[in-house]
């Protein structure tokens, strides 16, 4: 069975300042790593006269591809906290720069661990993050008198309705976990008599946005 998973939905920046280095934290949603690679090489041409471009990136919805690199910051300092941020938020498909401009002053090891992380947290903040969960698309046709009775169902099960049809009958279209698929339908055919023809699509995955509007996944 399929589990839900941390994504960014919709990328942002953030940005600290420490002893006068300015640490600026991209974040962007990614699918691969080509695409990766890519927004690297952008980010380092927008940011050319930058002294440090590090990054770091996790890919797959069990985090198979991670990479980091320092991008000549001191070993271990810039890469690696910058993807132990990540991999703590348990985020996936996400790909995160910080930009480094040199303020003139040498922070040390921990000073920098300490700016890379901070900035990092800085740029999940400046983002929305969303849980990406997989459910049953499911099709219910029943009549006038059955819809109040599907309606009360779904908002006391906490299932999402995508959209009710009427015509000379009504269809309701709803996300449905996999786990609750047996329960809801068995739920349906009590208040209904049986009456009621539940039709499984296939599965689909959605998130709950920020407005509390959900957002369907179209099939990669």
């Amino acid at each position: 069975m399929a589990s839900a998973y941390k994504i960014v939905y919709k990328g942002g920046t953030g940005e600290i300042v420490e002893k006068k280095s300015r640490f600026i934290a991209n974040v962007f949603p990614v699918t691969d790593e080509e695409e990766a690679l890519s927004i690297i090489e952008q980010t380092k041409k927008k940011y050319w006269d930058a002294r440090h471009n590090c990054y770091a990136y996790i890919i797959g919805e069990d985090g198979r591809y991670q990479r980091c690199s320092d991008d000549g910051e001191p070993q271990g300092t810039a890469g690696r906290p910058m993807l132990d941020v990540i991999a703590g938020e348990k985020l996936c498909n996400v790909l995160v720069i910080v930009t480094r401009y040199f303020g003139g002053t040498l922070l040390g090891t921990g000073g920098l661990v300490r700016a890379y992380s901070q900035s990092v947290r800085a740029g999940i903040d400046a983002s929305q993050i969303v849980l990406k969960s997989p459910a049953r698309e499911v099709h219910i046709y029943t009549d006038y008198n059955g819809a109040g009775k599907l309606q009360y169902i779904m908002s006391t099960n906490d299932i999402n309705v995508l959209d009710t049809i009427y015509t000379d009958k009504v269809e309701m279209i709803a996300l449905v976990p996999e786990d609750m698929y047996g329960t809801i339908e068995s739920k349906v055919n009590e208040a209904t008599s049986a009456s009621a023809l539940m039709e499984d699509a296939g599965e689909i995955w959605y998130a709950i946005l920020a407005d509390k509007s959900v957002h369907v996944f179209s099939e990669d």
